[in-house]
């Protein structure tokens, strides 16, 4: 029998810098009146939340913001695009589902034929793909990853829709993840309810977002809590050790009710989804990479994560800011 040789692995992996982009087109909540929307600022702010959104320009797409997100990431890793091996991105919002992202985002970066495909989980897409990305540094299959979430859900708004049209807004975040001495991703806690896969979906008649608001709410209030604690406890970090909370931003209502639930009490609570809305996968990275950027959070401190949403998926880990 032959044996197969497999590549050396590395002890560690860590995110090694971050990047951001969101659209210049400012969306507020007077304007949603303007367009016609049966709905008002207060109504909103109430509901969600959210005061503004940013929405692409007709011209701009998922792989243009991603590829303003991933330069910045790299820029602040030190990778150079030649030192990337493979690119993820976490999308659900491309305009048809061939081609994938991540080869053209791969090209317009100069990374030269590398491994490339998207990950599709919806609003807990970042945290998988992060973890497809530690994996294959781990294993030697990569020296480093890109790892990109943009999202382009002005493109799929039922306007007539008081309820999606409100929360939902464009943009991307990107990480790269690489080798470590010691350990920046605590084991991730992860899995699905698909018995309510429905509840968040494209209607295929329409091709509008749609999703059963309630019904998420109640599934996110009610169990995402003992999932994010599960992350902590497997990573062996005490709440009050924890420096920030980034949760998937669905809804204010939910950020604050999860937030009160876990008890963290030195962790500064990402509220992105005030004047970004939901941009589904991009969200975590988009939140982490501007807390990052303004100070609030110092490098190698511990940050609990948690994506969930369509599918219904989730994903929830402990990571160490870069």
């Amino acid at each position: 029998m032959t044996d197969l040789h497999v590549p050396a692995g590395v002890p560690a992996t860590r995110i090694m810098g971050l990047g951001h982009y969101r659209p210049a087109n400012v969306i507020t909540n007077d304007d949603l009146v303007a367009r016609g929307v049966d709905t008002n600022d207060e109504w909103i702010r109430t509901r969600v939340g959210i005061a503004e959104r940013r929405w692409a320009d007709p011209d701009e797409s998922v792989v243009d913001m991603g590829e303003q997100a991933a330069s910045k990431a790299l820029a602040s890793s030190g990778v150079a695009a030649q030192d990337v091996d493979l690119v993820l991105v976490a999308t659900c919002t491309m305009p048809t589902p061939v081609p994938a992202a991540a080869p053209q985002l791969a090209s317009r970066l100069g990374i030269d034929a590398p491994g490339a495909f998207d990950v599709n989980s919806g609003c807990s897409g970042f945290v998988y793909a992060l973890n497809i990305a530690s994996a294959a540094v781990l294993t030697g299959q990569a020296r480093h990853v890109l790892v990109v979430a943009s999202e382009r859900f002005s493109g799929w708004i039922d306007m007539t829709d008081r309820t999606t049209c409100i929360i939902l807004g464009d943009g991307a975040g990107a990480a790269v993840v690489g080798p470590s001495a010691t350990p920046g991703f605590g084991p991730v806690v992860w899995g699905s309810d698909g018995e309510q896969f429905d509840t968040v979906a494209i209607d295929e008649r329409t091709r509008y977002f749609r999703q059963e608001g309630q019904a998420v709410y109640r599934w996110a209030t009610g169990q995402m809590a003992d999932v994010a604690r599960a992350a902590c406890e497997r990573a062996e970090i005490a709440p009050e050790d924890i420096a920030a909370f980034v949760p998937h931003q669905a809804n204010l209502r939910i950020i604050d009710s999860l937030a009160k639930r876990l008890g963290l009490p030195n962790a500064v609570v990402a509220r992105d989804i005030v004047t970004s809305g939901n941009t589904s996968a991009a969200t975590i990275p988009l939140a982490l990479s501007r807390m990052v950027e303004a100070g609030e959070i110092a490098s190698g401190a511990p940050v609990l994560v948690l994506g969930f949403g369509s599918g219904l998926a989730y994903a929830a880990q402990v990571v160490l800011a870069p």
